[in-house]
């Protein structure tokens, strides 16, 4: 009877056991610090309550069936479940985050126009509140045309690590702290972040136009700026950067702690299988991906990236926070001269389309990040549109929201790549282009190096295998309780035949 019930799915997957291994220095298990404070009354409250409010780099909405799931972990005192969380499949994750499934429109839109599309000449009162919840122009005003001279070193203020960091208690801090590379030009970093988002809000009918200076040079457009900047003795160079993406930011008595969200990637790790059983699914820690921008030159030195994050912004930042060491870092591609004024015209280009989608929207659940794409989306469609190819896990775009006819070229470029929102497997050149690394051996977190070199392998060699989707998981077991039916039918027959 125990192999008929393996046959259809009643034995649960092999528990994943987290290795004895090494960890990174000053860096701890995430279950390593509930262990010890999960008993603190309060504490775990305290905890979710943080993660509930997002971070700069959330791979995924705590939604309130994540923190729940969280809540039963933690609770239930399931320590390698924790580390592991919540290792769902992307058609488990999207229901969890509560889509709308039909396109909202702006309230004032009439009947039969594109839920996209403009209803009013802009601006209006509520549209500016719209507008500046989900973009941060710095002192700039959408209303008030004027000339920005970036000619003399900024004076917005610096970096305070005072900001960037909250105390919880019982030796918990979340929020990192400034990197001690970066954080020198933090003022510059700003104000570029700030003119660049303004510049892209030129596009938006009704808007008043900035224009920014340098050496001489004017330019309307961010892409107008960077060649301005290359033309006047600046060298630019632009990154698709991936990392581990940290849901937490988290610290434990001054010790890092780790907090990756991981997916099921539906692919099977060889090696894995028990007798009668199924081999265990490679989960995989959700990446984050953002371009950055590296300038350096005799007017202005600064670092900006750009992303669509769980804030709901699609916006120019700043990123000079310091990373925790796990969440590693690799350019998979890098841009200079013209494809570097080609890369920041497509950003541009996202930039107005998500404001259109913000002010077509307002009312979508947490600005529109998932059902309009998380960080991956913006990059894997300009990566697409400049290589050929999109090595990004996962997006979560919902087509129906891209038909407004103003964003006709970003709205192609977001329907050419694929979606995961349905859990249909990801490509393994997806999977492994995901990654912060290409190096295996440098990541720290616990027995993930050596899931993914069998992966790999089993990838190059062509033995890979998929794991069964649910509804597959459903399939076997219907078909292998009928079968058990027959089997008892069958015994049941031929003891009535001896009688």
């Amino acid at each position: 009877m125990s192999v008929f019930l393996a046959l259809i799915g009643c034995r649960s997957e092999a528990p994943y056991v987290v290795p004895e291994e090494p960890m990174p220095a000053n860096t701890i298990l995430l279950s390593q610090m509930m262990r010890e404070l999960s008993a603190t009354p309060g504490f775990t409250d305290a905890l979710l309550a943080q993660l509930d409010k997002g971070g700069k780099k959330g791979p995924a909405l705590m939604t309130p069936a994540l923190i729940k799931r969280l809540r039963e972990l933690i609770l239930g005192k399931d320590w390698q479940g924790l580390d592991r969380f919540p290792g769902w499949t992307m058609q488990e994750v999207t229901p969890t985050v509560g889509v709308i499934n039909r396109a909202m429109k702006h309230p004032d839109t009439p009947p039969g126009t594109p839920s996209g599309a403009p209803t009013e000449k802009w601006p209006t009162g509520a549209d500016k509140g719209v507008i500046a919840e989900y973009l941060d122009l710095g002192s700039y005003s959408p209303e008030r045309a004027e000339t920005v001279s970036l000619d003399q070193p900024s004076t917005l203020p610096g970096l305070s690590n005072d900001a960037l960091v909250t105390t919880l208690g019982a030796g918990v801090v979340r929020g990192d702290v400034a990197n001690p590379k970066l954080a020198p030009m933090h003022s510059d970093s700003q104000r570029l972040a700030d003119v660049l988002n303004r510049l892209g809000l030129n596009a938006l009918d009704g808007a008043a136009t900035v224009t920014a200076e340098v050496a001489g040079k004017t330019a309307t457009t961010p892409q107008a700026l960077i060649q301005a900047l290359m033309e006047s003795g600046h060298t630019v160079t632009v990154f698709d950067s991936r990392y581990f993406a940290n849901f937490g930011h988290f610290h434990f008595k001054e010790q890092d702690v780790m907090m990756p969200f991981f997916v099921n990637s539906q692919i099977a790790i060889p090696g894995t299988r028990p007798a009668f059983g199924r081999a265990r699914s490679l989960l995989v820690p959700v990446s984050h991906a953002e371009y950055e921008w590296e300038i350096r030159g005799p007017k202005v030195n600064a670092d900006v990236s750009w992303y669509f994050g769980i804030d709901g912004r699609a916006e120019f930042r700043t990123m000079d926070t310091l990373d925790q060491a796990w969440v590693l870092g690799r350019h998979a591609h890098e841009y200079r001269d013209a494809d570097a004024v080609e890369v920041t015209r497509l950003v541009g280009k996202f930039l107005i389309m998500y404001v259109h989608q913000h002010l077509a929207r307002p009312d979508l659940p947490f600005g529109g990040y998932y059902p309009l794409g998380v960080c991956q989306d913006g990059v894997a469609a300009i990566e697409n549109k400049m290589t050929g190819h999109d090595t990004l896990f996962p997006n979560t775009a919902d087509a129906a929201f891209f038909d407004d006819p103003r964003d006709a070229e970003v709205n192609a470029m977001m329907l050419a790549i694929p979606k995961d929102r349905n859990g249909v497997p990801p490509s393994p050149e997806r999977i492994f282009g995901s990654l912060p690394v290409t190096d295996f051996n440098l990541i720290t977190i616990p027995g993930l190096a050596a899931d993914l070199e069998a992966v790999h392998a089993a990838w190059q060699d062509g033995s890979l295998e998929r794991t069964p989707s649910w509804i597959r998981k459903m399939t076997l077991r219907v078909v292998g309780a009928t079968a058990l039916v027959l089997l008892a039918g069958v015994v049941l027959w031929r003891r009535r035949r001896r009688q």
